[in-house]
């Protein structure tokens, strides 16, 4: 069982126990500036209102990352601080798009958003080869998100209308959606990233 503590992928948001109505009210069109330039970032375009979207893009950014592991056994610290700052840009936006944090996303600030990635030591912590399958294996991480998000897709609305009426996203739900992000994240770092070797527990714990 993997230590979720000790996972070379970290993320928390900070809890805010108010929101504002008129931004929350107006949320969908005032993400989409942000929406589009990591869409732009991460080299595809956002349609309609796919959360995935604002992930970091997929294989644009797996393959490069495969083939430098696999053929040439480096993962430039270059690479690895732009995947970074992109992965924060990312995660900043969807936690503003699932009313989060009030926040605007900053390009370049923190703000709620604490995001942590490890840089790998390629030659000690990771098999050179084992990115041709880490698709594969995860396999049953990319169904259970999918799932999910389908779930919170359809409850968006419901989600919408219960901060807007409350005043505030409930803690319960904060820490289940933080949770979701959190999980994904960790999945994304080991499948898509590829910053670790160390397979991701099914859960969304700190």
């Amino acid at each position: 069982m993997s230590d979720n503590t000790n996972y070379p992928a970290q993320l928390n948001i900070k809890y805010n126990d108010s929101s504002n109505r008129v931004t929350v009210f107006f949320r969908l069109l005032l993400v989409i500036p942000a929406a589009l330039i990591i869409a732009l970032l991460s080299g595809f375009l956002v349609e309609g209102n796919n959360s995935n979207a604002l992930q970091v893009g997929g294989g644009f950014l797996f393959l490069p990352i495969m083939l430098m592991i696999v053929v040439r056994g480096k993962y430039p610290k270059w690479w690895f601080d732009w995947v970074c700052e992109l992965s924060k840009l990312s995660y900043r936006i969807l936690a503003y798009s699932m009313l989060l944090t009030d926040k605007y996303p900053s390009v370049d600030e923190e703000q709620d958003i604490e995001l942590v990635l490890k840089y790998p030591d390629v030659k000690k912590e990771l098999n050179r080869y084992l990115p041709l399958i880490k698709w594969l294996l995860a396999a049953p991480h990319f169904l259970i998100l999918i799932v999910i998000y389908a779930a919170i897709f359809v409850l968006s609305p419901v989600i919408w209308l219960t901060v807007l009426i409350m005043g505030k996203m409930p803690e319960t739900l904060f820490n289940f959606l933080v949770g979701f992000l959190r999980y994904n994240f960790r999945v994304s770092a080991y499948a898509i990233l590829l910053i670790t070797d160390k397979y991701p527990p099914f859960n969304g714990k700190p």
